[in-house]
């Protein structure tokens, strides 16, 4: 049994040893986007502004990017209120599936970049690779099937190298480098096996759920695009952001969902003081009819159900920001783990076909020595 685990431990890291190269380091990278972003483009991230100062009415910002962007439709909000970071708005080209974002400071309503696609910055390109390998819903069906060998490596290594936990930081560094390559990946492994499950885990619960939605939305190659407003022009976001605010106690509004399709209604995402570090930022939901503006639905995560609150916990273990930086910090050195482990694991594999290439000789040798004797 353990012999058969262990060929395919190492037949899967083979055969996906180059996509989890791709999500590993891209991952780790994108553990620090924000601060990358605002590194790289401070011009679009950082807005300048006092404790006192009030955020511009979001109708009143919609309107400024929509009027210098005629051609497109707004399909969501960034929001942002910590005087440190601007808002983003997402559009859709009119008749297209085509997204692109746009930076704007909510506290000046001054545009800070033109819209550009989804791909386009650094941060975000590498997002899409780490997602979708840059091939959107094929891509993101390799991804999930990537997952699903990464998680089979993380536990099949757990229970494969489970005595390595008793001199678990005895590492033979003296020793022959086969078994310090063998000391190296069994403590990589164990290290890292924890984390690298829960990523594998809830990366590819994205992937399948992003799949799903595709193919029951999409599936039979009719999308409606929008081409104009889809709720009704009565309706003030800014009255309904602060609605939001009041429906449920210590909310605060992070990302509105814009209603761009018929099925859909104005949704917004935000989060609420809560004990539970896992809780993110976009937990609790406040839901208004496009059409009148009524209240829906309104959804506290500090109320809701197990499977809710399970699934809501995905974000923050995934990108590891449940404990500030030292989880951070933390998830992006181990989220490398597949690098070393691709590295060690290899040259292992390679000196045991090169040791079982040189015993078949040696056996064809001793065989053909008493052929000839007899």
């Amino acid at each position: 049994m353990r012999k058969t685990l262990f060929k395919w431990h190492s037949y899967g890291a083979l055969i996906a040893m180059l996509p989890l190269l791709i999500i590993s380091i891209t991952g780790s990278i994108l553990v620090f986007k924000v601060e990358i972003d605002s590194l790289l483009r401070p011009q679009h991230m950082q807005v300048d502004a006092t404790a006192e100062t009030p955020r511009v009415s979001l109708d009143s910002l919609m309107h400024t990017m929509l009027a210098a962007n005629p051609e497109f439709e707004l399909g969501g909000w960034e929001i942002f209120d910590d005087k440190q970071r601007s808002d983003a708005g997402y559009l859709i080209r009119r008749g297209t599936e085509e997204w692109a974002k746009v930076y704007i400071n909510q506290y000046s309503g001054a545009l800070l970049s033109a819209p550009q696609p989804m791909d386009h910055y650094l941060t975000d390109w590498l997002l899409e690779l780490h997602y979708s390998f840059l091939l959107h819903v094929k891509g993101a069906s390799v991804g999930f099937v990537v997952a699903l060998i990464m998680l089979f490596l993380g536990i099949s290594g757990v229970i494969l190298y489970r005595r390595f936990w008793a001199k678990l930081f005895t590492l033979r560094t003296t020793a022959a480098k086969r078994i310090l390559f063998s000391d190296l990946h069994k403590f990589i492994g164990i290290l890292s096996s924890p984390i690298l499950i829960v990523i594998a885990f809830t990366g590819g619960y994205w992937n399948i759920m992003g799949i799903i939605h595709e193919v029951t939305e999409h599936g039979d190659g009719e999308h409606v695009y929008i081409q104009a407003p889809l709720h009704s022009p009565e309706i003030s976001f800014e009255s309904l952001r602060l609605q939001a605010e009041v429906e449920i106690d210590s909310y605060k509004a992070g990302y509105l969902a814009m209603p761009h399709e018929p099925d859909r209604d104005i949704t917004f995402y935000g989060e609420v003081n809560s004990h539970n570090p896992l809780h993110s930022e976009y937990a609790s939901t406040v839901s208004f009819d496009k059409t009148s503006g009524a209240l829906l639905n309104k959804i506290d995560i500090r109320e809701a159900s197990f499977l809710r609150v399970f699934i809501d916990s995905f974000r923050k273990l995934h990108f590891g920001y449940f404990g500030g930086l030292f989880t951070r910090i933390l998830w992006c050195v181990l989220g490398l783990a597949p690098v070393i482990l691709a590295g060690t694991g290899l040259y292992l594999y390679w000196q045991r076909r090169r040791y079982s290439s040189k015993s078949k000789r040696i056996r064809e040798q001793v065989r053909e020595s008493f052929d000839t004797a007899g």
